[in-house]
């Protein structure tokens, strides 16, 4: 099914947007207090496992597709079919929303949670089909045969059926490529200590 023009347009925007898009959600992590219930040491604690977790997903991703994951252009690369994109079509997406979902938690914003999942997957549900209609359209039949055998959010299909170890860049790359994000998510657990002892 061909996505609507609109919604394409609307992914094409927001990719070359999602720089600055999380800004006002990092502020709100930072602004608004946390329910007293909710400051406890094992909300902290799920908070950063979840956090963990989504930058594990993004880090395994990067190993797999390299630097090409921070261009804000269409250019594209070549199909990667390994690693994480051998279960889905985007880690990387799933890892992000993880990581916000994470903040929420470690915030002790636990109602928020919910609210950026549902914002995220809406936002990154048009880039997805803005990349989608680029990829088709570059990539052809190749990138039509992964589709159909690997599903765009959910793990559904019986994994890998290439080598763990195809397309991999060295993890000294996929740190280097990654360390926005890491800096990003040391300053962000950072500013969320101190507004745990305020």
């Amino acid at each position: 099914m061909t996505p609507a023009p609109v919604l394409v347009h609307l992914g094409g925007w927001l990719f070359r947007q999602r720089t600055w898009l999380p800004l006002p959600l990092a502020a709100a992590l930072i602004l608004i207090p946390p329910a007293a219930a909710n400051s406890a040491s094992p909300v902290w604690i799920a908070g950063l496992a979840l956090i963990a977790a989504g930058e594990w997903l993004r880090l395994w991703s990067v190993h797999h597709i390299g630097a090409i994951s921070r261009t804000r252009s269409d250019r594209l690369g070549p199909l990667i079919a390994s690693g994480p994109f051998a279960w889905v079509r985007n880690p990387l997406y799933i890892g992000n929303i993880a990581l916000w979902a994470g903040f929420s938690v470690t915030a002790g914003l636990l109602w928020l949670a919910p609210v950026v999942v549902l914002l995220l997957a809406c936002e990154y549900h048009a880039i997805v089909r803005w990349e989608e209609t680029l990829l088709e359209t570059r990539l052809g039949d190749s990138y039509r045969q992964y589709a159909a055998r690997v599903h765009r959010w959910l793990p559904l299909s019986m994994g890998p059926t290439t080598s763990e170890s195809a397309g991999t860049f060295s993890w000294r790359q996929t740190l280097f490529s990654e360390r926005g994000t890491l800096i990003a998510i040391a300053a962000g657990i950072v500013l969320l200590l101190l507004k745990r002892k305020m």
